[in-house]
């Protein structure tokens, strides 16, 4: 069978469809890659046929952030969003035809927000997966605004809607499935932490005796909090005994070294060092977030959008994340702020069990492997 994946262009995307498009292809299925430029690089170190199909990256087609100090409406920013993806679903549609052309596929997966899938395999008359891969994606908002943005394609296929997939896969796991999602009866799917790699240094597998590991992540997007808060909070964690891991890219890594010291700082692969840590300290981020989930490690979040507030909001009902915003205490100093999250999280038992409890429900969950059985069947259906 020759399978299709479609992502959007995002590292989110493609490490979340990674371990799906390995799965397929070691169960001797031909597969094709297809994103955007600026994901190449990334997308040809996991091992599989890639294909760009579109120069620009995904920001390229999404809307201008709002003035300085402006909290744009949910529903409306969802909406902005997805008539954002619906332009770049029209955009790349002509080439993804000309190269179903030329590699005609059996079966089409595309990411969550990969609207050019549907429109392909209905286009081609072949069934089409979506694949949503990270939590708390609010997709009746997204799919609202790209439905809008899609009418007159639509209307050249015959349709009054999205075409509905032929199978949802989902790695959320089901205690924290929206209803929208849960009422989709999706099928669910392990999650398996993917990063670029390189070599391994013993102390980055190894938990260390006698005291709490604390991972800040400075984000690749997001700044969470500026050097001087992050030295602070630092110094507060240090001062608890915790030994504190930062990881950065290496731009951020050196601006951040300044003035600190006995803290292991840089590029750091989390899908070997997160399980070696107690509480990881993130802005929410949908990799960094499924990866903590999936290794039982408690978090402090700090969320920046309506994704990421989503995530968090879900994670901290859950009872295995606490949610701190520095902006809703302006007499406060951040890093200060988010030591005593942190401080909190460590001494209180029940995060750490509750993240175990999630990390524990997510390995029950059917594999990639088992996905793939299922998938194999959808072409003879059709």
């Amino acid at each position: 069978m020759k399978i299709l994946f479609l992502i959007t262009g995002s590292h989110v995307t493609l490490s979340a469809v990674a371990p799906l498009v390995t799965a397929a292809q070691n169960a001797g299925h031909q597969v094709l890659l297809a994103t955007n430029e600026p994901l190449m690089p990334a997308a040809e170190a996991i091992g599989v046929p890639t294909v760009c199909v579109m120069a620009e990256p995904i920001r390229h087609f999404m809307p201008a952030a709002g003035p300085e100090g402006h909290d744009p409406d949910p529903q409306d920013e969802l909406t902005t969003t997805g008539h954002g993806l619906a332009t770049l679903a029209t955009t790349v549609l002509p080439t993804l035809l000309e190269l179903a052309a030329h590699w005609p596929p059996d079966l089409v997966v595309g990411s969550s927000m990969s609207y050019a899938a549907g429109l392909l395999a209905a286009r081609l008359k072949v069934p089409w997966v979506r694949h949503a891969e990270y939590l708390a994606i609010p997709v009746a908002g997204i799919d609202r605004g790209a439905a809008e943005g899609l009418r007159p394609a639509l209307e050249g296929l015959g349709l009054t809607g999205l075409p509905e997939p032929d199978l949802f896969v989902d790695v959320c796991p089901p205690s924290l499935s929206p209803p929208a999602v849960t009422a989709a009866r999706p099928l669910p799917m392990r999650y398996i932490p993917r990063n670029p790699q390189r070599r391994l240094e013993s102390w980055m597998y190894t938990r260390p005796v006698g005291r709490p590991r604390v991972l800040i992540t400075s984000g690749t997007h997001f700044r969470m909090l500026p050097g001087d808060a992050v030295r602070r909070l630092v110094a507060g964690l240090a001062g608890e005994g915790a030994e504190v891991l930062i990881a950065a890219p290496e731009d951020a890594a050196r601006e951040l070294a300044d003035g600190l010291r006995d803290v292991r700082i840089g590029w750091l692969p989390l899908d070997a060092v997160a399980p070696t840590c107690d509480l990881a300290v993130t802005h929410g981020g949908a990799t960094t977030a499924m990866t903590m989930m999936a290794c039982g490690v408690p978090q402090l979040l700090m969320p920046p959008n309506t994704h990421t507030r989503l995530i968090a909001r879900a994670l901290s009902d859950y009872g295995a994340a606490r949610t701190v915003m520095p902006d809703e205490h302006p007499g406060r100093d951040a890093g200060d702020l988010v030591a005593d999250g942190c401080r909190d999280i460590l001494a209180t038992p029940g995060f750490a069990q509750r993240a175990r409890a999630l990390a524990g429900e997510m390995a029950g969950l059917p594999s990639p492997a088992d996905v793939v059985r299922t998938l194999e069947v959808l072409p003879q259906q059709a």
